[in-house]
């Protein structure tokens, strides 16, 4: 085998405007089906790929011997089954963020990877970005001293689009479970430390899922905050700050549709350095290095373990405010 044949489970919006466009650029992965029951949805997937195969039914995408790999952007509850249902099929998964609900719920997708030796990964496409990768290089190699404050703030304002998935509780909708897994999964990313405790955590509700959270944890060897929002301007940034100097990451989430991905490094002599990387997509990269490590046994760069860890500190904000 020597390149993917991708199917995807539900015509999302992301799906449409960011992944599948990702899988036509990436070297040796090809679109070649979508599942959907809506004929109005499919149609701009259809302009975009012409040769796609669509069909009305999730389990008829999945019985398809053409496709070895599924990418799943369904609605948040419905992760952990699909994916259980496409590695059951014999297919490799690359689902959206969160995974899963609660970190518990991925021990068995743990169990079902290592069982059937097939790819199964959290659609986490920063750590596929040269600037995550730059921002680990230059906090582990000691250039700011010691690493003493981690600051990570992520928001947009969906206040007024109420059919999105993000304002519905019974689909698993909120901001930590849509961003929180950035702000979070960046810092330990980076650091490749642990959490040893949360220290504070608030939370504004609307309609029983997050609008605005605030959590502080106590790491190692520094202090991290987090702050994530639904229903503030949209902004993006986080800053690790060192006892010689902070580096800044002013679009570390969202580049090219937020803003350019650049690093700001300041030292304490003032001295300052501008790493930038533009037109880079994470999304092709996470699709490339998907594929190679199905066609060539490589390592990804995100596991199901690393998105565990993550999903932790989730669950461990929720039941901080609800103790």
């Amino acid at each position: 085998m020597d390149h993917l044949n991708w199917g995807v489970l539900g015509a999302s919006k992301f799906a449409l405007e960011h992944l599948t466009p990702a899988m036509q650029l990436s070297k040796n992965n090809r679109f070649l089906a979508l599942a959907t029951r809506s004929k109005q949805k499919a149609a701009p997937f259809v302009r975009l790929e012409p040769g796609i195969d669509v069909f009305d039914d999730y389990d008829q995408l999945l019985a398809d011997n053409r496709i070895n790999a599924v990418y799943i952007p369904l609605p948040n509850t419905m992760h952990v089954d699909w994916t259980k249902r496409a590695i059951q099929a014999g297919k490799h998964v690359l689902c959206e963020k969160p995974i899963a609900m609660k970190s518990t719920e991925i021990n068995e997708l743990i169990e079902l990877r290592n069982k059937s030796g097939l790819l199964i990964a959290e659609a986490y496409m920063i750590v596929h970005h040269p600037q995550w990768i730059k921002a680990k290089e230059i906090i582990q190699s000691g250039t700011l001293g010691e690493l003493i404050q981690v600051d990570a703030v992520f928001s947009y304002n969906n206040k007024t689009d109420h059919q999105n998935i993000r304002n519905s509780s019974q689909l698993g909708g909120g901001g930590l479970p849509d961003i929180g897994v950035y702000t979070l999964g960046s810092v330990r990313f980076v650091t490749d430390q642990e959490p040893l405790t949360i220290r504070h955590a608030d939370i504004k509700y609307e309609n029983g899922v997050d609008v605005w959270a605030l959590a502080a944890f106590d790491f190692p060897n520094f202090k991290f905050t987090s702050i994530t929002s639904m229903r503030m301007a949209p902004r993006q940034e986080v800053t690790f700050q060192g006892t010689e100097g902070f580096i800044k990451l002013t679009a570390p989430f969202n580049p090219l549709v937020y803003d350019k991905a650049e690093i700001t490094q300041r030292m304490n002599n003032g001295a300052e350095t501008i790493f930038s990387y533009p037109g880079v997509s994470h999304y092709v990269n996470q699709i490339e290095a998907f594929s190679d490590t199905v066609l060539n046994n490589k390592t990804y760069p995100c596991s199901l373990e690393f998105s565990q860890g993550t999903q932790k500190m989730i669950d461990s904000i929720f039941d901080f405010v609800s103790a």
